[in-house]
């Protein structure tokens, strides 16, 4: 799992290219969290997803944590081009409902 990523009008996205799963999710926490603590001035998050070629319910519990942690700083998260399969498990996961896709 790669991340990179950028910020543009108070909004920071983080573009997530490869797998999450049990293997790769400690080191995207660590990198995500970073890069939220180096953007603390951003109003919301975009996570794209649209590079993600595998997710299980690690991935769920991954963004679900970034989620918690964004919104200790009062900044909102929204997800992006999740792929057919992924967009299924987050929506019969109910994340949507917490995240919601744009």
């Amino acid at each position: 799992m790669n991340l990179t990523a950028h910020s543009a009008q108070g909004v920071l996205y983080i573009v997530m290219d490869g797998e999450i799963d049990e293997h790769s999710a400690a080191s995207a926490r660590r990198l995500a969290d970073g890069l939220i603590d180096e953007n603390t001035q951003a109003e919301k998050a975009v996570f794209d997803l649209g590079n993600v070629s595998f997710m299980d319910s690690t991935g769920i519990g991954f963004l679900i944590g970034r989620y918690k942690k964004l919104m200790r700083y009062g900044i909102s998260m929204y997800i992006t081009n999740p792929n057919l399969t992924a967009d299924k498990i987050l929506s019969l996961s109910g994340v949507y409902t917490l995240i919601p896709k744009i």
